[in-house]
């Protein structure tokens, strides 16, 4: 099976090449435009040159039954869309793309044309999360919180608020009729959002605070008297009267705690078995993303917030769906 990977950045080389190249029946084919990462990496995890591809054309010519593109949000479209049309099986790192316009067209193509298209949401394969489905949800609270990185809000919410727009579709135990947004902007950059879900019986809220002294990450969800916490993917805390603490296991990789090592195995496996995998959910979590951004988006002073509520349905998970 040739599997190639586009983009060598710092996601590419901790996260998804040390599970690639140790999966068996694999041929793993590099591709980037900067010639001493492309060298660099190939080295370190021992892939011969003819291994090694400087432009796309030449790593589409080798024939791949699928690919992992891992280059800049901003590339995403342009490549993606060469992907589809030369019909390989593609896993974009979320997200597809900044405008959703650009989102939309993707998904719509990978639909016409039959070809798979996922989306690179871990989190709902992390054992730590996954398992959460299956305690009370009354209350779902995830924070994922940064040191001095406030940041331009469209590429903040799209390339890392993400993942916690994500999860919270994904934990919520039903459908959602209520969206409140409030996000606090200083001289065009986001220092903090809170997105509030909610629906019957339920409220889900994501908070990021790029300011917090702090690069943590804590899930926790509550109901019927019961409370369990996620504490960086990693330690699980259940707490009904004394709590219990399950750590993850000295010898489990980082990779398989933090749902990649999941994702990609689901991912390839649908390739092999003939599967076409659909972006359409993700596509939803596209969409509340752009909900979020059109409050982060608008200029305030450092005294005033910005704050959207809105009623709407259908941004619960759909439960079949497992990638992207």
């Amino acid at each position: 099976m040739k599997v190639g990977c586009i983009g060598l950045g710092d996601i590419a080389q901790k996260a998804y090449l040390p599970v690639l190249t140790t999966l068996a029946g694999v041929e793993l084919h590099l591709q980037t435009r900067t010639p001493a990462t492309l060298a660099h990496v190939g080295e370190q995890f021992h892939l011969p040159p003819d291994r090694r591809h400087a432009d796309l054309d030449a790593l589409l010519a080798q024939g791949l039954d699928a690919a992992f593109v891992h280059a800049p949000t901003a590339v995403h479209p342009e490549i993606v869309t060469r992907l589809l049309e030369a019909g390989v099986p593609t896993y974009v790192d979320k997200p597809l793309a900044y405008e959703l316009a650009d989102s939309e067209r993707l998904v719509r193509r990978a639909e016409e044309d039959g070809v798979s298209l996922a989306v690179g949401f871990n989190r709902r394969h992390a054992p730590g999360y996954a398992q959460c489905r299956e305690h009370p949800r009354e209350l779902i609270l995830l924070q994922k919180n940064r040191v001095g990185l406030p940041e331009e809000p469209r590429s903040m919410i799209l390339d890392d608020f993400i993942h916690v727009v994500d999860t919270l579709r994904f934990l919520v135990p039903g459908p959602v009729d209520d969206i409140t947004v409030r996000a606090r902007v200083e001289d065009g950059l986001l220092h903090h959002v809170v997105l509030q879900l909610a629906g019957d019986g339920f409220t889900a809220l994501g908070v990021m605070n790029r300011l917090s002294g702090s690069t943590e990450e804590i899930l926790e969800v509550s109901g019927q008297d019961t409370k369990r916490q996620v504490v960086n993917l990693a330690d699980v805390i259940d707490h009904k009267g004394q709590p219990t603490v399950r750590r993850r296991g000295d010898w489990v990789p980082v990779a398989r705690q933090r749902g990649i090592e999941q994702v990609v195995l689901a991912f390839l496996d649908a390739v092999r078995a003939g599967r076409v995998v659909s972006a359409r959910d993700a596509l939803a979590t596209h969409e509340l993303c752009e909900r979020v951004a059109a409050a982060g988006c608008r200029h305030y002073d450092s005294q005033t917030y910005a704050t959207t509520h809105t009623r709407f349905c259908s941004v619960g998970p759909d439960p079949h769906t497992r990638v992207g």
